[in-house]
């Protein structure tokens, strides 16, 4: 099945490696350069190249005997370029196509940031964000995950620039650019993406960014990787604290589970407040969002989920939309196995119960639009593949894949297969359906009809296209660690009717809580009926909840706090959160997404007006991608 989601003809013809030649202008805000396509022809007699662009100017296209044209803009998939191609080629032959091009305004897979957005405040910042479907906002491509290449760059930037390939030069431990004047003197940044990627990997970011190099922790032998960090020298200390105990620790175990870590290198770059995810997993670096800087280690989990894409998404890739799935549950699946054998059972568990409640919300999200909720979408051409973007196929696929694990027989039966369908299809684009023959084949030579009724016994419909609140089965999850959270929060829901001068909670009751632990407290009040303002607000005081730095936290506590739109509190509380989530006068607004569409959810439900007023008054703040979706969520687009 072709990609719904692109223009292209890449089954005719098909690029296999790109070599880029840009200059960042950070005073007009664009990219400008060219992109020289390697392709190979999968079809006898094509006669023309379509690449997928959006928002791009193009000013030349060179390649023998063409002729080109840019087809009329589509509102999701953008303008087709079509380009010309001589006669007679054969399937097996090649051909290169060099397009000049610059970026508009209008990109959205670029967000520029003014100085005062950042930690420095000294200098401008720019940071890409491709996936889905927006590499072709910045450069003309093939933009589909069933399209793998390799590629080669030489950015030209007066900020030190990074992208989502192993850098060949100035040296990434070297003087910060290249020992030249930050802001002032150009300098050419040369890398190489040798392993093949999807379009949605590219990825670019420049900014006044240091790096400092994570240490090791196998025993008696070099690893065939590197791993560090980059970060505004303002938060360099900081990022490198928080990541660099687990970082190296996660990257041995996933090999020891799995196979060697393909990419060479393993970088993370700590973004500015802007970006709007937790983490996205770009080749050899993953970028982060700073609301992870927790001070504790406590949201580290984050990297093992982003590591684990190395092998479940940038190596055995959905094939298109429809099958996101495959990347996502597979990954947070791996995510929580690292962290079992790296802690305990009970920690893998307790991220599975955390990670139910927030498939619980997504799914009620989706009650008006059914078709989201299932694991398999059936995208129709053109559909915005945004729309379906929730916690679904994270936890709703981690949770099939998870019941697939017990249904065998556990881990001991499963871990073999997840090595063999890792060797099997690194390098390749897949769908669910190509997954589960293998699966099933794999099973028939290595457990015979033991394993296949197993198999037999799952209700494969139900999982990859049910509807509804509930999974199609119900799962149990190691509770250890969630206990002590329950009966807090069972006390509080047992104290409603009581005068609050008459409450015995202290400040130490949270004393022995994980900051995950305080998660899951909050979410158990939330499957409560709400608790009166007075109580809310002793809450509040009393475990300083409202005013934590730590983002998960402060995030539940205005999903509590905020559930009954018609109380006191929610409307006290409901003016703190808009501050928090639109940066208030620091100009730098919580642009994680998890956090910023869920809080003006939430806004907009208590105060509708206070929810639009904030977010059209700092809305230019926000990624393009979350202005976008934001937007949805307040009625202000279709």
């Amino acid at each position: 099945m072709s990609d719904p989601t692109s223009q292209a003809n890449y089954e005719a013809i098909s690029t296999k490696h790109i070599s880029f030649k840009w200059k960042i202008d950070f005073t007009d805000h664009k990219i400008v350069g060219s992109a020289t396509h390697d392709l190979k022809v999968l079809k006898d007699q094509v006669s023309e190249v379509i690449f997928d662009t959006a928002n791009l100017e193009i000013e030349s296209v060179e390649v023998a005997g063409h002729s080109y044209e840019v087809k009329p803009h589509d509102p999701v998939m953008g303008s087709a370029l079509h380009i010309s191609l001589p006669s007679g080629l054969q399937s097996g032959s090649s051909i290169q196509a060099t397009i000049k091009y610059q970026t508009t305004k209008d990109c959205r897979a670029l967000q520029w940031l003014t100085k005062e957005q950042t930690q420095g405040k000294s200098f401008s910042y720019l940071f890409s964000q491709c996936q889905p479907i927006y590499a072709r906002d910045m450069a003309p491509v093939q933009d589909s995950p069933s399209v793998k290449i390799t590629y080669s760059a030489e950015v030209t930037s007066v900020l030190p620039a990074l992208m989502s390939a192993i850098r060949q030069s100035p040296p990434s431990d070297g003087p910060a650019h290249d020992g030249k004047v930050i802001g002032k003197d150009e300098v050419t940044y040369v890398y190489h993406q040798p392993q093949p990627i999807p379009s949605y990997l590219i990825a670019i970011a420049a900014g006044n960014v240091v790096y400092r190099r994570f240490p090791y922790h196998v025993d008696g032998k070099k690893p065939n990787w590197t791993t560090g960090i980059w970060a505004e020298p303002e938060l360099i200390e900081a990022a490198y604290w928080e990541f660099s105990r687990d970082t190296s620790r996660f990257l041995e175990q996933a090999e020891s589970i799995v196979v060697p870590y393909r990419f060479g290198v393993y970088d993370l770059l700590v973004l500015p407040p802007s970006f709007p995810y937790g983490g996205m997993e770009n080749a050899c670096l993953t970028f982060l969002t700073p609301t992870l800087l927790a001070g504790d280690r406590t949201l580290v989990d984050v990297i093992a989920h982003e590591l684990s894409h190395s092998w479940f998404g940038n190596g055995v890739t959905h094939a298109n939309a429809s099958h996101f799935w495959l990347n996502e549950g597979w990954t947070t699946w791996m995510e929580r196995l690292l962290i079992q054998f790296l802690h305990s059972s009970a920690d893998r568990g307790f991220s599975y119960i955390i990670g139910y409640n927030a498939l619980q919300n997504a799914l009620e999200m989706y009650t008006d639009r059914p078709k989201y909720q299932r694991l398999v979408i059936d995208f129709e051409k053109g559909e915005d593949p945004d729309d379906a973007y929730s916690e679904v196929p994270y936890d709703k696929g981690a949770n099939l894949i998870l019941h697939i694990e017990r249904v065998l027989g556990g881990l001991d039966v499963f871990l073999p297969y997840v090595r063999d369908y890792v060797s099997t299809f690194i390098g390749k684009s897949i769908t669910t359906q190509q997954w589960k023959e293998h699966l099933y084949g794999y099973y028939k030579q290595h457990g015979g009809d033991e394993k296949i009724k197993a198999l037999n016994s799952i209700n494969w419909d139900a999982w990859f296209h049910g509807e509804g609140l509930e999974l199609p089965v119900k799962m149990e999850y190691d509770s250890t660690l969630a206990e002590s959270a329950y009966k807090l929060a069972e006390r509080w829901d047992a104290s409603r009717s009581s005068n609050v001068s008459q409450l015995d909670f202290k400040e130490g009751d949270l004393a022995d809580f994980s900051s995950t632990q305080k998660v899951v407290f909050l979410e158990r009040l939330q499957s409560f009926e709400p608790l009166p303002s007075s109580h809310v607000e002793h809450l509040a005081s009393l475990y300083q909840v409202s005013s934590t730095n730590n983002a998960e936290i402060r995030l539940r506590f205005y999903q509590f706090s905020l559930a009954d739109p018609s109380s006191e509190a929610a409307h006290k509380y409901a003016a703190q959160a808009a501050e928090w989530v639109t940066g208030g006068d620091t100009g730098m607004v919580v642009g994680r997404m998890k956090f910023c569409r869920d809080v003006f959810r939430l806004l907009f439900k208590v105060d509708k007006d206070l929810a639009v007023s904030s977010f059209l008054k700092t809305k230019n703040a926000f990624h393009p991608i979350a202005r976008k979706l934001i937007e949805k969520d307040l009625k202000l687009s279709n």
